[in-house]
């Protein structure tokens, strides 16, 4: 799906992540943002092994590319099943009373691995199904009182943001790989 270019990750002219198309509006674009950032993750990913994906960057952070594809499931759940939907369910990789299960437990397996891009992926399919529905300006219930979906929404893009600057780090520790 990639190709290296000297100092890229991909050559310009075959990046997925450019789609040509124009977001209109507010939400148009904060989907457009939100797509481009997952797309990032998988692409930071591919062509690694479990060893790999589950490499902790420095100890004693429990930090690797494995948790934090743990984590994101976990937050795309949170955010876009039990705030925006009203579900109770916890998260694929959340454990009661083990704040970091998510990173903790990213293992060096083949099936852990299976199990994370799994859980994301799905996640992720679940997030897109609810995200059409929303009203930017609705406010809906959270803790002691309520936030706007639009928070919500530009939340998610800054969380992704976030942990892409930690995924390239994460990779280029790896195997020298930097660039968009």
């Amino acid at each position: 799906m990639t190709s290296v270019t000297t100092g890229l990750w991909v050559d310009p002219e075959h990046d997925p992540r450019t789609t040509g198309a124009e977001p209109v509006g507010e939400k148009e674009t904060v989907w457009e943002y939100l797509c481009r950032y997952r797309m990032t993750l998988v692409m930071k990913c591919e062509g690694l092994d479990s060893a790999q994906l589950a490499r902790r960057s420095v100890p004693p952070s429990s930090l690797s590319l494995l948790g934090i594809v743990r984590h994101l499931a976990d937050v795309e759940h949170h955010w876009f099943q039990r705030v925006l939907n009203g579900q109770q369910t916890p998260g694929p990789f959340e454990l009661p009373g083990v704040p970091d299960h998510d990173f903790d437990a990213a293992l060096p397996t083949d099936a852990c691995v299976t199990e994370a891009w799994g859980e994301w992926h799905q996640a992720v399919d679940a997030s897109d199904d609810v995200f059409w529905s929303l009203d930017m300006d609705r406010e809906v219930p959270y803790q002691d009182g309520t936030v706007e979906v639009r928070d919500i929404l530009i939340h998610m893009v800054e969380e992704y943001a976030r942990h892409m600057g930690h995924v390239d780090l994460l990779r280029e520790c790896i195997d020298g790989r930097t660039g968009l």
